[in-house]
Formats: structure tokens, sequence, C-alpha cells
């Protein structure tokens, strides 16, 4: 595999861009020095093509929003209708109308909604709502929610973020429901609303997540369900949906539109009313080709049956991952965790190697077989059981490799550029 065109590339971009990269996930410092591919030209299915022609099956999908497939034609037929028509006007979009009732009906606390153009901007938009709403300023969080002052000065990335703004912000444990009680109590009649992913790698125990609704609502505070990753990925409406639970305000994003940017902020019609009293505007927040696209994904997505589809296929790619991680013996090294439809591929220390190190290892021997991996299986409607068993057959390959360098304690001589770097721990 060549990647001459993507080094030298590479070697310009850094010079004019910070981090050569739009987005910290897919920069360099994910992917092992010199032996991945750092710029894709185009995507067709679940395949992309870098700069060096090389052709990969994307486990990625540009972190998600990609549910359908690179190039779906129900939706850039849809896209390419609307383009003829204008890409943003002076004044709202029927659109606008058609959208809000497709969310409607799926979504269960989508009496009204609003939209944006990406995840941070409508949790921003859910987190304001909520003080305006309640009158305080605290906020509990838990899960990751954008690049926003109010949630990343909580983080280790908090530099330019004023002291005071990280002070707002407190962290509770996912199926913990004490973490989140010492925050009430630490913080009695502060806190404004508790923000959380209602479900990643973890299944909610003891039900979670309707103790920590009724925690919230004990205490005067809102729930907000941060959806970006599990709406229209784990149910069509959401984890809400799935589980039954009920939040006050909820927002969604990547895979509702196949690629194309926007999200939104929903919620019940006693808080949304409110949003009319605070700034919450965007010259772009009603572009037209982006609804389109998103109207055109969720009635493919009704039509198609996807989300059934993409939770069996990766249900399919767990079992059998998980079989080949026991017979070679590699248990405390490599663990799958997450639903069917987003599995996370864990690795950890081993033999005194560092998780990065064996996770570079094997993405290094991934992407030389042709699948641009990271670390995730980010199943889309567009992956065919044969690209599926094809990433099954490169585990089977690697997986035996690893381990005999593992107890040989060579791994390191066998990276071939340097480890993947930790952006933050988030989850």
């Amino acid at each position: 595999m060549k990647l001459t065109k993507s080094k030298k590339l590479f070697t310009k971009v850094e010079k004019l861009i910070p981090l050569a990269s739009q987005t910290f996930s897919k920069s360099y410092l994910q992917f092992i020095k010199g032996q991945a591919p750092l710029f894709i030209e185009r995507g067709q299915g679940a395949h992309v093509w870098d700069i060096d022609s090389n052709k990969y099956v994307d486990f990625i999908n540009g972190l998600l929003p990609v549910i359908l497939g690179y190039q779906y034609r129900a939706v850039d037929e849809a896209i390419k209708k609307q383009l003829k028509k204008g890409i943003i006007f002076s004044l709202a979009s029927p659109l606008e109308y058609e959208l809000a009732q497709l969310l409607k009906k799926h979504i269960p606390c989508a009496e009204m909604v609003r939209f944006g153009k990406n995840g941070s901007d409508v949790t921003t938009g859910a987190v304001r709502l909520a003080r305006a709403i309640t009158g305080r300023e605290h906020i509990a969080a838990c899960g990751y929610h954008g690049w926003h002052d109010w949630y990343i000065g909580s983080t280790t990335r908090n530099l330019g973020v004023p002291i005071g703004t990280q002070k707002l912000t407190h962290k509770f444990e996912y199926n913990n429901i004490k973490s989140l009680q010492e925050i009430f109590t630490k913080n009695k009649g502060k806190i404004a609303a508790v923000i959380m992913e209602p479900m990643n790698y973890e299944e909610p125990r003891d039900n979670f997540l309707e103790r920590v609704k009724e925690l919230a609502h004990q205490n005067g505070a809102l729930l907000i369900f941060d959806e970006i990753i599990t709406g229209f990925r784990f149910s069509l409406g959401g984890a809400q949906r799935l589980f039954g639970v009920t939040p006050d305000l909820a927002t969604f994003g990547k895979s509702m539109a196949n690629g194309m940017p926007i999200s939104v902020l929903a919620g019940k019609k006693e808080y949304m009313e409110k949003i009319n009293d605070i700034f919450y505007s965007f010259t772009f927040g009603g572009e037209c080709l982006s609804l389109a696209a998103a109207i055109a994904t969720i009635k493919e997505m009704e039509k198609k049956k996807v989300i059934e589809n993409i939770w069996r296929q990766g249900r399919y790619l767990i079992e059998q991952t998980n079989k080949l991680i026991e017979a070679n013996g590699l248990q405390a090294v490599i663990r799958i965790k997450g639903q069917p439809c987003w599995s996370l591929v864990f690795t950890y220390e081993y033999n005194g190697y560092t998780d990065l190190e064996i996770k570079s290892y094997l993405q290094q021997e991934l992407i030389a077989r042709g699948f641009l991996w990271y670390g995730q299986h980010n199943m889309s409607f567009s992956h065919s059981r044969q690209d599926i068993n094809g990433l099954i057959k490169a585990y089977g390959e690697v997986f035996p490799k690893l381990k005999k360098l593992l107890d040989e304690k060579k791994l390191k001589e066998n990276l071939k550029g340097e480890p993947i770097t930790n952006i933050f721990k988030v989850r």
C-alpha cells in the first residue's frame, strides 16, 4: 500500500491548517504515523478511496453520520433536487415544517423542535434553555457533549475556558446514581439540568435512567438526553424510545442526514416555548440541502428498516470477533463493548505494552488489509455481509500475530510508525 501522495500533502497542509484537520478524531493523532491515509478523496457505499487510490472498507463512517452509506441515491437525489431550487433563503423554508413533523412522529419528547448544524450547537442550546427556565447555573453531566466552554471546561482540554465557567459543570458516572446524588447534595438548589448520553457502551442497569429522571425532577432540575449518537442509530426515536424514558429536552444529530450538517434540539412544548426568550439563532439553521437530506434519510430508514439491519449485522460482527478473541487468548487484551449498531474495541495494557501501542498495531495491520479502522465498528446500511466477513477474516489473521508479539515482547519493533495519541477520556 502506497501513501506517497498522502504524506506529501500532509507536509503542506500542516503548515496552513492547525492539526492538518478540522476534527481531532480525524487527525493524524488518531492514526499510526506513516501507516495510515490522512486524506479521503471519495466514498461509495461502505467503501472509501484515499488520494493514493487505495480502497478501504470504512468502519469509521465520518464519525457516525454516514448511516446509509456514501453516495446513497435517495439522499443524494433529494439534495440535487433542492439544489436546483436554492440552498438558503431570506425566509424560512417549508422543509423545516416537514422535517419537524417527521421528528415529532418518532421522538417521544419532540413536541417542538429547533435546528442547528452540529452537536455542540444544540447541546449548548439545551443547557442555556434549562438555565433560563430554572434560573440556575450549574449543570450535572455524564458523557461527551461537544466543544463549547460549558462542557469542555470540565475535561482535561480546558485551556482557554474561564475558571468560573469550569466550576459550573459537575461530572457523574454512568450507572452510578450515588455520584449524581452527591452533586445535588453539594450544590443544593443550584443544578439547572442533568445532561447525559442515555446509553453509550454500557447498558443502563437497575432502572438507572428512570432514577436519574426522578432525582433530577425531585431537585427541580430538567433532564436532557444527548442523543447525538443514539438518535437514528439505536432506534429512530433514540434511546428514549428504546428504554421508554422521556426526557424534558433532547438533542440529535450525526446519523439523521447521512452526512449532511444538521442537528436538532427537541423538547416538551412548555420548555421549548421559552426558546423565544433566549438567543438561539443561526444564519444557516434552516439551510435547505441538509433539511432535504434529513427528510430523505429518515424516510429511507422507515422504508428499509435500516436500524434493524445495522443491529443484526453488528451483532454478527461482535459475536464472531469475540470468538476470535477467545480462541487467541486475548480476553485480557481486547474487549468489545457497546451496542451492535456502534461497538468499540477496547485495548488494555499487557506484558509491559500500553493500550495505545496495542491499538496502534491493530490499526496498522487492519489498514494494510484494506479496512479504515480506529477501534470502532460504526455500522452503516451499506456494509454487506462480505464486508463484515472481510473484517472478521482480517481479525483472524492479526490476532494470533498480536498475541505472539505480546508474549515474546516484540511488539514495539513491529510498530512501523509512532503510536496513536490519546486526546482525552470522555466515557
